[in-house]
């Protein structure tokens, strides 16, 4: 089993975010479209959802940070990029967050009552800006290692213990796949 490490900690929650936020504004979208009452709540609560798992996604990537101390493996200034990127989609989804679960506990409190629009429209704007700021700070921090200058490397450094960088089995293919 791998040693609980903050970088392995994040990487095992950065994803609820991406996923909650991209679910929430397919559900907006298809209630938007439909008109179904149960696409809003789903929507509301996935966002819900979203706003109280970024803060503790938001707050293990800077202890993966702190942890990391830049090292020559990973490109100059990529983590600081993700890192900003991240702390705006915080702010987005935590608002989204907090105005979605108003919305979900307005409507559950009344049943018989259509979602105002004001709430549908808010629920919407914020997981369009939740969806749009989530994925680019995932994709910022995709580069952290897909960009990292070892991957150009023909061999591995010398002096690494094995498994830690192998070359490539063809290195003619090494990186067809970014």
């Amino acid at each position: 089993m791998p040693t609980l490490t903050w970088p392995y900690v994040h990487l095992l929650i950065n994803h609820f975010p991406v996923v909650l936020t991209t679910m929430g504004l397919i559900a907006a979208l298809g209630g938007l479209v439909l008109g179904r009452r149960g696409l809003w709540l789903y929507a509301m609560g996935t966002l819900t959802i979203a706003g109280l798992i970024v803060y503790p996604v938001h707050f293990t990537g800077d202890q993966a940070d702190h942890a990391l101390r830049d090292p020559w493996y990973i490109k100059s200034g990529v983590i600081d990029a993700h890192d900003n990127a991240a702390g705006i989609a915080m702010v987005i989804i935590l608002v989204a967050g907090v105005v979605s679960a108003y919305g979900w506990w307005r409507a559950l409190k009344r049943r018989d009552e259509v979602i105002p629009a004001w709430i549908r429209a808010l629920v919407l704007i914020g997981a369009l800006a939740g969806f749009g700021s989530v994925s680019w700070a995932a994709f910022l921090g995709g580069k952290i290692i897909h960009e990292a200058p070892v991957l150009d490397l023909p061999t591995a450094p010398a002096g690494l213990p094995p498994g830690i960088a192998t070359p490539p089995r063809d290195s003619s293919r090494a990186h067809t796949a970014r």
